[in-house]
């Protein structure tokens, strides 16, 4: 039994900024700390993760700015750059699999943020390098990325991954299936178009109102040139009541792009709650404690483990904010960038 977790650290979509992020710890090795925290769903402690302490767990080193999905190579003679996403992360698993993980009876692949969105990237072509009678599931963590428009109505977050799909040479390893049924093939790293062409089981959490979606999708400071959403970004009860309209269309949205998920499919789950946070599957607080998050009296940890143990369908809906009173917002400080 193997979980897998992919981190984040968001992606580089131009030279100057994938030239900065190599040489940090989200673009190489050599600047990655020599140990790891494993908590929440990686925790080895059966009270504070019940379903999963048992199991064999793996944590992905993040490096390559585009979610393990980039094969190119940008050299001008003066500066070299290798984009090599998925090579790396075929290299990983073909690493593991003479460890024990071609015996694997049970395994889980999670991500949180831009590794969230990796999970919806790569799940088919790990279950497949599997055992085919073994139970293959998937988790995407605060990584349903919305090709949503900004207040300023441009599609920010699609200009975004346009260019990072051309830099890092991604659109080859996208779902085929997707790129052949969309007039924009590079839209298929949006979750919201791979997500219907993904086979194996599924589990979508995310907050509603994400707060990296709210600070850099919705209202990236390209469009809120003189700050007028400053002090609602670090607090959401600072906001006005216009903004909260505002933020109650992303929650819309976001539930318009997952009603088919969850409409159609009794193998798959998800948990979207109204928290003002991002990640919350390896944060022990808001996975399974005494005072975590909870919808219908249901921690993240549970409803996870109801749906990967099929116990019961568990689809969890929150209502609106600011009705649920379990949340942990955790807002970011401001300094916090896409790249």
């Amino acid at each position: 039994m193997t979980t897998w977790s992919v981190p984040g650290g968001g992606w580089c979509n131009d030279i100057s900024s994938c030239l900065e992020r190599a040489k940090t710890r989200r673009g190489s090795t050599r600047y990655m700390s020599k140990l790891e925290v494993f908590s929440g769903i990686l925790s080895n402690n059966a009270s504070l993760n019940p379903d999963f302490y048992n199991w064999n767990r793996v944590k992905l080193r993040y490096c390559d700015g585009a979610s393990f999905s980039g094969d190119s190579k940008f050299d001008n003679g003066t500066s070299l750059l290798y984009f090599r996403g998925q090579r790396i992360w075929e290299a990983i698993i073909h690493d593991l699999l003479p460890k024990g993980l071609s015996r694997a009876r049970k395994a889980l692949l999670s991500g949180c943020s831009a590794g969230g969105l990796a999970t919806f990237l790569h799940c088919d072509n790990f279950t497949k390098m599997l055992p085919s009678n073994a139970s293959v599931k998937c988790l995407s963590d605060a990584g349903f990325f919305l090709d949503e428009r900004d207040i300023s109505l441009n599609y920010s977050m699609r200009s975004f991954y346009h260019d990072l799909v051309a830099l890092q040479g991604i659109e080859q390893n996208l779902n085929p299936n997707c790129t052949r049924s969309i007039s924009n093939p590079k839209l298929c790293f949006f979750p919201q178009y791979a997500l219907n062409y993904i086979s194996t089981p599924y589990f979508i959490l995310n907050s509603a109102y994400d707060v990296f979606q709210f600070h850099h999708s919705l209202v990236p400071p390209s469009a809120d040139l003189h700050g007028h959403w400053n002090r609602c970004k670090l607090d959401p009860a600072a906001c006005s009541a216009y903004q909260i309209s505002v933020l109650q269309g992303l929650r819309r949205d976001m539930l318009v792009a997952l009603y088919p998920f969850y409409k159609n499919s009794r193998r798959d789950g998800m948990f979207l709650n109204s928290c003002f946070a991002h990640c919350q599957s390896e944060s022990q607080d808001t996975w399974f404690a005494v005072d975590s998050p909870r919808i219908h009296n249901k921690t993240i940890a549970e409803a996870v483990g109801d749906w990967y143990f099929s116990r019961k369908i568990t689809k969890e809906i929150d209502c609106p904010y600011p009705c649920d009173k379990t949340c942990h917002n955790l807002i970011p400080s401001p300094q916090v960038s896409l790249r």
